[in-house]
């Protein structure tokens, strides 16, 4: 017999979000390790929030959205609040309530670069190493290098000539300003983009047409346990290498 399709939600729900998430899910050791070593920071975040005035961004949500970032490739802040919205895993990781309102972007933008600018993000990250090479996760009878590129958010369109004259005329709105630059030859060299200074060009070995890139230097065990973004020719990377080491 056929089961009809009658769709009419229900007006309560009686459940916990962690109900849901599998018992293997490899979200929960991480989890786990990361609250961890979020406590053990809790003093660092106390000396650095006034105890008045209108509540942040908890600092503990904030680091395990950008794990989550970071974990997932999520493009940027906006797709992230987007997806913590919707997605009940990822609410679940970041301790929020199914009730509980998702952040605007741009307050999580500018907390963000307040963790940063205190090495608050960088500590979270030490400890979340230590804490793996405590459970065996870290050999140090074996480690590997490894160069990448990683894709930038810099169009090719705002490759400009470094001695082209800044423009007077307002930005366009909407889509993206013509640029015909068919033809044009471009580098490093002479050109830099208007919207991501630190974006090179670069092509992959297979590519045929060059894209903009940052460029990542990995230093892993078992796992990544640190990672540097730099821009250098192939004869520096012994050099990078050394300097991960340390």
């Amino acid at each position: 017999m056929r089961k009809p399709d009658h769709q009419q939600p229900r007006l309560f729900y009686s459940f916990c979000p962690e109900s849901l998430i599998a018992d293997d899910h490899p979200l929960r050791p991480i989890k786990t390790m990361v609250e961890e070593s979020l406590k053990a920071m809790d003093d660092r975040f106390a000396k650095m929030y006034s105890s008045f005035a209108r509540p942040s961004i908890p600092p503990e949500r904030l680091l395990k959205g950008l794990l989550l970032q970071v974990l997932f490739t999520i493009r940027s802040e906006r797709a992230l609040m987007e997806h913590i919205r919707f997605n009940l895993l990822y609410r679940w990781f970041v301790g929020l309530d199914l009730q509980d309102p998702v952040w605007d972007p741009s307050t999580f933008s500018k907390n963000r670069d307040r963790l940063i600018d205190a090495d608050i993000a960088l500590e979270f990250l030490k400890k979340v190493v230590a804490k793996a090479d405590e459970e065996g996760l870290l050999s140090a009878a074996h480690f590997s290098v490894d160069r990448t590129l990683l894709e930038a958010w810099a169009s090719l369109k705002s490759f400009r000539p470094k001695d082209e004259p800044p423009s007077e005329d307002p930005p366009a709105q909407g889509r993206n300003e013509e640029v015909d630059f068919h033809g044009e030859k471009r580098s490093n060299a002479t050109h830099a983009s208007t919207t991501d200074p630190e974006a090179r060009l670069a092509k992959r070995v297979r590519a045929k047409k060059p894209s903009s890139h940052s460029q990542a230097m990995c230093l892993w065990k078992t796992v990544t346990v640190w990672l540097s973004m730099d821009w250098s020719p192939k004869p520096r990377e012994p050099a990078n290498a050394k300097k991960l080491l340390r």
